[in-house]
């Protein structure tokens, strides 16, 4: 079976082959009901709009079909039922199982019981393996990966989506520039691995002080949902904000990226820019996440 789960079991080449499929499906070159018969379960144990919408949405339109759980609430788990056991009996109906969690390591915990492929779409603050693929799709649309200055701003300690792409990154020669309020760094762990991994990884204080030499600013909201309390939300809260002051000066290829929601860190007037893509980045999630049900569906 082929599980999609972290970013950390993809080589670049598996990387390059999701995205030249993904392409060939935005651009229609595929054969209609592809999935014919398939039958997905969408399991999302947290809040999603655009995840678990483009997932259907991809599955519909290879010619399969889905049904869902949205929530804890809505599912066994509150009658004490456990992760492994739902994942048993899912596996029973369906060809594949997308799942979102709030626990960290869900993913990889579910594919060991699963006797059809899962695909992570989110677990804690771990991995989001197929947002990183649509933003590495989003990037590739405008300018060639290899090389370039991409600035992760944001949530970093807690944000699975800035760890998942700043691993892929490492696979392309990209130089990292972080940005994040006190408290909320690139967790030790993975900035070793990335320099581990040769990756040149630069710090900065602000996002004044790295725009200017960025190709790619990836903007993330604090996520007050990964706060142990409120006190220590509100202590940075709204400490950054992507203005239209703010790229003066910036370079002409610029985009900007948020994997969405946002939550005030970016001006809406910035969406009027040419640089904001992230509107762009949400419908692209639509063909890398055919590619991915594809795949393991197959």
């Amino acid at each position: 079976m082929y599980h999609i789960i972290s970013i950390r079991d993809f080589e670049r080449s598996d990387l390059d082959y999701l995205l030249d499929r993904a392409q060939e499906f935005d651009t229609g070159n595929y054969r209609p009901g592809m999935l014919d018969e398939k039958l997905v379960a969408l399991l999302f144990f947290e809040p999603s709009t655009r995840t678990r919408m483009s997932f259907a949405t991809a599955m519909a339109r290879l010619g399969g079909k889905s049904i869902s759980v949205d929530s804890v609430e809505a599912s066994s788990i509150v009658k004490g039922e456990t992760l492994a056991d739902t994942i048993r009996v899912i596996s029973s109906y369906v060809d594949a199982i997308v799942l979102r969690h709030p626990k960290e390591g869900a993913a990889r915990l579910a594919s060991e019981f699963a006797s059809v492929p899962i695909i992570n779409a989110g677990d804690g603050a771990g991995q989001h393996p197929s947002q990183t693929l649509l933003d590495l799709y989003t990037i590739r649309q405008s300018m060639p990966v290899d090389g370039i200055d991409v600035g992760l701003l944001g949530d970093l300690r807690y944000g699975r989506t800035a760890h998942s792409l700043a691993l892929a990154l490492s696979l392309y020669g990209v130089t990292l520039h972080t940005i994040a309020p006190g408290g909320l760094e690139m967790p030790a762990n993975i900035a070793l691995e990335l320099r581990e991994r040769g990756m040149e990884v630069v710090e900065h204080p602000n996002v004044e002080e790295a725009i200017r030499e960025l190709d790619v600013l990836y903007v993330t909201r604090i996520q007050r949902e990964r706060f142990p309390d409120s006190a220590s939300y509100y202590n940075v809260a709204s400490s950054y904000r992507i203005t239209t002051d703010l790229l003066d000066g910036v370079k002409e290829r610029l985009m900007i990226l948020h994997p969405l929601p946002r939550a005030g860190e970016i001006d809406p007037a910035v969406d009027r820019t040419p640089y904001a893509r992230y509107f762009e980045q949400a419908r692209n999630g639509v063909p890398v996440r055919m590619a991915l049900l594809h795949e393991v569906m197959r």
